[in-house]
């Protein structure tokens, strides 16, 4: 995994701009810290920063490609999975390699199939080809959307990046925020409507997006999204299609030159992924190394609940004793995840989701040195039906999005004349609404199996996004390459068409997903009940964060949240006993306290302008 930004300006790029490109790679440092490449030539500068996981030595970027009266040259962010697929056709028409890296072969992809090289990708990913003589720049990013890619159009250039913080290092483009952005932030945060980069004019290119930028102006497609399509297989020749997907797409996955691991935490599908990779591991004599994240004191305050009915503990001890796998166990202490919130937002550029992005940046810290590599279980839930609003008929049956079914609690957050600019209802429904309005579906599909699809769209837009930000971010802030083999684009395509008492078998959250899997899990772990993303419980955390917002925000007259949000709205909220939840089930009382530290924290840090 790398770093990558660039600027083509029809003005013309000198040296002299260089200090602007070497300061824009260092805020992508902690994405590529291995190595360092730039090229600047004529109306292109192309950035690059390096995390070297295959074929270190002849990796190196920007990459050049001459071929007939065209130079080619390349930055990219991501991993190919089918690498040696792609290079033995290559090679079979023609071309010729100098090592066995996936970016000589990205590269030699474009030069053959030109744009429509996307159709042939099977991995995560964002770049950027410059043909020199063509002056045209190609620019893409992966069908399910792993990798980050963000622009902005000034005059004459476009400009582009892995990360926001890279696009803020360029003197061109100044950090406003405006009144959509306050609705982004405070109506749909963390989650984000898809393209929008929240700043002012810093756009970001789309899932599965692709197309050139020439004197012309910016010219993008989508070349891929789900299909609906008759399935016609019976349901034993879906389980088997199923784990023959999901197997194929976690050994792809264990590619590497360097240490991999995977991160468990004894529910489904981290222990799916777990399972197949000490498979992996063992028949070549070699031993995973797997993670799982605790809280200090988390065992005295853990309660049950709908949304989290069983704390990881006992089952990661039982796959513990089934793999063959070294486990690490990782605890977090409380001050250390309050601490980690502003970091969260540095890694993130935005507010995010509190405590739950501080803890996995703390995780990825400690994975970090013991492995470059990790896989996790993210994605499965949206694609098989996991969450409990796909399961709860009164979440299903609601409108609007079923993790933030509160528009009017956080509208009541937003000063008076800030609420008067914004129609909350509209601004949350319009995008609802033009959601389900793009929503594949064969006619003569009955409501129910209508609404199960409407839901996978929304969670493979929406939800999903913000979880694949979050775990691109946290864990490239510390230089760890996280892939998620749930997010093979070939399991999202062929479980759409899948209907929903199939993915529902035993009228269980993922019934198909276990039964595909079930002998390589023993009963007790393959058919757990869903429990998220473990959460700190401990009441001491409630009282740090909620002590800040009283002393760095509520004591601060000057405090930028403060040109947002009431005074009278925040005060209420720390004497709230059982808040509306802000988003998704784990952003409950004490994570929308720390939200608002985080917006704060964010307006404070980058000098953001307040445009209204």
């Amino acid at each position: 995994m790398c770093g990558i930004a660039g600027m083509i300006d029809w003005k013309g790029i000198n040296e002299g701009q260089r200090p602007i490109f070497v300061n824009m790679q260092q805020k992508l440092h902690r994405r590529g810290p291995d190595q360092n490449g730039l090229y600047i030539g004529g109306v292109a500068a192309l950035i690059h920063a390096r995390l070297s996981v295959v074929d270190i030595a002849n990796g190196v970027q920007p990459m050049r490609l001459c071929l007939g009266d065209e130079e080619y040259i390349l930055v990219y962010n991501g991993e190919l999975y089918n690498t040696q697929e792609l290079r033995d056709i290559l090679h079979g028409a023609g071309h010729i390699f100098k090592g066995h890296s996936d970016t000589e072969v990205l590269l030699h992809s474009y030069v053959h199939w030109g744009e429509a090289c996307v159709e042939h990708l099977n991995g995560i990913f964002a770049f950027a080809v410059w043909e020199k003589n063509a002056q045209r720049l190609f620019l893409a990013r992966d069908r399910i959307g792993v990798k980050p890619l963000f622009y902005a159009l000034r005059g004459s250039s476009l400009i582009f990046a892995s990360e926001i913080k890279a696009l803020l290092a360029h003197p061109d483009i100044t950090p406003t925020i405006n009144t959509q952005s306050i609705a982004e932030i405070m109506l749909l945060g963390p989650g984000r409507t898809p393209g929008y980069g929240v700043f002012c004019g810093i756009e970001e290119i789309e899932p599965a997006t692709c197309g050139y930028y020439t004197a012309g102006g910016l010219n993008l497609r989508k070349y891929w999204s789900v299909q609906d399509r008759i399935h016609n297989d019976t349901f034993e020749q879906t389980v088997e299609h199923v784990r023959y997907l999901v197997t194929d797409a976690i050994k792809r996955q264990l590619v590497a030159d360097v240490p991999v691991g995977t991160f468990l935490s004894g529910g489904l599908d981290s222990s799916i992924i777990s399972a197949v990779a000490d498979r992996e591991f063992s028949a070549s004599g070699r031993q995973l190394h797997t993670f799982s994240v605790e809280y200090r004191d988390n065992s005295k305050f853990f309660e049950t609940s709908k949304f989290q009915p069983s704390s990881d503990e006992a089952y990661i001890a039982l796959m513990n004793k089934a793999l063959n796998a070294r486990h690490h166990k990782i605890v977090l202490d409380t001050d250390d995840l309050v601490n980690a919130l502003y970091t969260a937002v540095d890694a993130r550029d935005l507010p995010g989701m509190a405590d739950i992005d501080a803890s996995l940046l703390l995780f990825c810290e400690q994975v970090k040195s013991h492995v470059t590599v990790a896989l996790s279980g993210e994605c499965a839930d949206e694609i098989f039906g996991g969450y409990p609003w796909y399961r709860d008929k009164k979440i299903l049956s609601a409108y609007g999005f079923p993790w933030a079914q509160s528009t009017d609690y956080r509208a009541s957050f937003l000063l008076p004349e800030i609420a008067g600019e914004i129609d909350a209802h509209k601004y949350v429904d319009d995008r609802y609404q033009s959601t389900l309005k793009s929503c594949p579906i064969l006619k003569d599909t009955s409501e129910d199996e209508k609404r199960m699809k409407e839901m996978v769209n929304l969670n493979l837009t929406w939800f999903m996004q913000t979880l694949l930000d979050r775990k691109d971010r946290m864990s490239m802030y510390n230089g760890l390459e996280v892939r998620v083999p749930f997010c093979d684009y070939r399991i999202a395509e062929y479980l759409y068409s899948v209907p929903w008492e199939m993915k529902d078998y035993k009228n269980t959250e993922k019934g198909l997903l276990r039964m595909a899997m079930q002998d390589l899990l023993s009963d007790e772990v393959l058919w757990r009940k869903k429990s998220p993303y473990p959460k700190t419980h401990n009441p001491a955390y409630l009282k740090a964060v909620s002590n800040r917002l009283q002393d760095e925000v509520l004591s601060d007259s000057a405090s930028p949240l403060l040109q947002i949000v009431s005074r009278r709205s925040l005060e209420a909220l720390l004497k709230a006993d059982n808040s509306v939840p802000w988003y998704g089930q784990l952003m409950t009382t004490p994570q929308t306290i720390a939200y608002f530290l985080q917006i704060n924290y964010w307006l404070k840090s980058r000098n953001i302008q307040i445009a209204v």
